[in-house]
């Protein structure tokens, strides 16, 4: 599955025109379907009991998927909603940051709701300190100088969604580690496009999603916890599902479950971690590094042809799979022209964003390249 040769456009659900908004939704497998009415309906259909021991195999199915992938045990990860929620239910398990002088360090250009979860979760007292948006954060140095000694946790976008951005996360980690700070990458633009091992990483914490290259759809979400910190993680945000033993039913005597599910909560969703663990184990056999081959070659026969239009990096070790464009007063010419041939794109304040994925073709891109020649 990961020879280039290989038709990957026949595996997915694809609309007329060249779909290039991966960075917002990634498109559904053309198996989902058959393969979500295999796990969800079938054990109502074969067996007069409630389906619960066949659905918790789904949440176990959709954990190995992210071990697969990101290269550390299942039991680090716990099924969350999605990002925001993931974030806040960590930080207020972590005893450092519930200090009235904590400190986290991130960058002005990260995705907001992260900065609106953040000061909501730390207490009143704590300080949010950002990078501004104005310095280089695919600079190491940058983030090396603001690493300073008082910080308690940085956080760090793999991917940065309106740049096109690639954090160097190697340098930051260790930097961080140097400092006794600690570390909490976000991947949601970068997972399944990027490779990422957690392994070698040896970051504190990750959250991520399914919704965008891992085409999962929304609400298959994850939080990531390495396993020096499970034991003194002490989430507030719980429920029987938190518990060592769910199905005890002790009111009288919780006590929290030994690996990252105790970070769970109440009765989980099953649906979108069905239709996730799915996609998932297509893409561990696709492989991140294949992915990332293609979609940068289609990035780069772009930014050959159009790089004064191009402001997203234009090394490949410092760019997302995201590619930005910006043509000036042409842009809404360029935004409607692209619209009225079927090619999706869409635009925010540095300019158009285009990402390439395993479906896409170099005549995508030729088709996306002849329409702007032709425009404005």
């Amino acid at each position: 599955m990961g020879d280039f040769n290989y038709d990957y456009k026949k595996d997915f659900m694809l609309a007329p025109g060249s779909y290039l908004l991966n960075h917002s939704v990634g498109r559904p497998l053309q198996t989902a379907e058959a393969d979500f009415k295999q796990q969800f309906f079938t054990p109502w259909q074969e067996s007069g009991i409630e389906p619960w021991g066949d659905w918790l195999g789904i949440i176990e199915r959709f954990t190995a998927g992210l071990s697969r992938m990101f290269n550390a045990p299942a039991s680090e990860f716990c099924p969350q909603v999605n990002l925001s929620s993931a974030l806040t239910k960590l930080v207020m398990s972590v005893d450092s940051l519930q200090r009235d002088d904590a400190v986290i360090l991130m960058s002005e250009i990260d995705f907001p709701s992260m900065g609106f979860a953040l000061k909501k979760a730390l207490p009143k007292n704590c300080e949010l300190r950002f990078i501004p948006k104005a310095l280089d954060i695919t600079d190491a140095n940058v983030w090396d100088a603001h690493l300073t000694t008082d910080i308690d946790m940085v956080f760090v976008s793999h991917a940065y969604s309106n740049t096109g951005q690639l954090s160097p996360v190697d340098d930051i980690v260790a930097a961080a580690k140097s400092k006794g700070v600690l570390t909490l990458i976000d991947i949601a633009q970068s997972a399944g496009v990027v490779p990422l091992d957690l392994g070698a990483l040896q970051a504190d914490f990750m959250i991520g999603s399914s919704v965008k290259w891992l085409c999962g759809g929304p609400g298959a979400a994850y939080l990531w916890i390495n396993r020096q910190h499970i034991a003194a993680c002490k989430p507030k945000d719980v429920g029987w599902f938190s518990h060592e033993n769910p199905f005890e039913f002790d009111i009288h005597d919780f006590r929290y479950h030994s690996s990252a599910l105790k970070f769970w909560g109440g009765t989980p969703s099953v649906t979108p971690y069905a239709i996730a663990a799915h996609s998932m184990d297509y893409f561990c056999q696709v492989g991140s590094e294949k992915l990332r081959l293609h979609n940068q070659h289609l990035i780069e026969l772009v930014a050959n042809e159009l790089g004064s239009e191009l402001v997203s990096p234009r090394e490949q070790d410092k760019r997302s799979g995201t590619m930005i464009l910006n043509f000036g007063h042409r842009q809404p010419q360029i935004l409607s022209a692209l619209k009225s041939a079927n090619i999706s794109v869409d635009a925010r304040s540095q300019g158009i964003r285009v990402s390439p994925h395993i479906y896409n073709d170099e005549a995508d891109m030729w088709r996306l390249l002849e329409l702007v020649g032709r425009t404005g």
